[in-house]
């Protein structure tokens, strides 16, 4: 249950963040790093239902894993790989003509990965019960 909680306040999170406008800007803040500062245009972008995916992908599974796997620096580990990871994209994207645009599954990963963190700080998580 927790862990689907944080799934959802992390979309909840990103479709505000959307309803707000701010997640153009981050979008825009992503191309601009990815350009060096030249604003360059992108032929192509990627359908916007394939980054919404994405966003509730990783936020659902990242909260899930954090929650089951044993050590605060398996997880913290874990957390920064799938950051990397999504992060990771906006180059790939960009030298592939897409728009890098992921910042909705970038701070819905990122966010899902605090939350999980924090929550296994604070309570008594099964999996690190039986940790030999």
């Amino acid at each position: 249950m927790p862990a689907s909680a944080i799934g959802a306040l992390s979309i909840l999170l990103v479709v505000g963040l959307s309803a707000l406008g701010i997640l153009v800007q981050v979008n825009w803040v992503i191309a601009n790093i990815v350009s060096n500062g030249k604003f360059s245009s992108y032929p192509k972008t990627l359908a916007e239902w394939v980054v919404w995916l994405a966003a509730f992908t990783f936020a659902f599974w990242l909260s899930f894993t954090l929650l089951s796997v044993a050590g605060t620096w398996r997880r913290v580990v874990l957390w920064v790989t799938a950051v990397t990871l999504v992060a990771a994209w906006a180059p790939v994207l960009s030298l592939a003509a897409h728009a890098p645009n992921i910042g909705a599954p970038l701070i819905a990963t990122f966010w899902a990965g605090i939350c999980a963190l924090i929550y296994a700080s604070r309570h008594q998580m099964a999996c690190d019960h039986y940790q030999s």
